[in-house]
Order: structure tokens, then sequence, then C-alpha cells
């Protein structure tokens, strides 16, 4: 079952059209092609309904990382607080 843009990723309108404009950019500068909204609606939903999903998975498994070295710094950090009892 294909799903639409909106259900995969939500983007305002501002994004969308952004984006269609660098896909049209893109088909006309490397391909020598003009498309139309169609063609330009059909692209941004493949790679969004694809793509997106592996670069959001890619982020939150960069964040998990990020979190964690930034955890183990606390404990670190923590133990250094400790004063040389005597």
């Amino acid at each position: 079952m294909r799903r639409s843009l909106n259900e995969v990723i939500k983007l305002n309108e501002k994004q969308k059209k952004q984006l269609a404009d660098e896909i049209r950019a893109f088909y006309l500068d490397v391909r020598g092609e003009e498309i139309g909204i169609i063609e330009e609606r059909q692209v941004m939903d493949l790679f969004c309904q694809h793509l997106a999903p592996i670069v959001y998975n890619k982020a939150l498994d960069d964040a998990m990382r990020w979190l964690k070295e930034q955890a183990e710094n606390i404990e670190t950090d923590y133990y250094l607080l400790y004063r040389d009892v005597q």
C-alpha cells in the first residue's frame, strides 16, 4: 500500500514548495528535462516514503549515541566532585 507524503512526513507548504523546486532544478540541471507538478509530487512522495524513514531512524540513532556520551560525561563529572577523605 502506498502512503501519501502527509502520512509519512509532515512538511509545511513552504517546505513542500522548496523541495519541489529542488527536484525540478535537479531534473533540469542534471538530466536536461523539464518535469511537471505531477512528476515533482511523485518523486517527492517516493523519497519521503522510502528515504525519510531511513534518515529519521539514523537521526534517532545519532541522538541516542549523543545522549549516551552525555550520560557518561555526567557520571565522570559526578565522581570528580568527590572529596578525598583521610
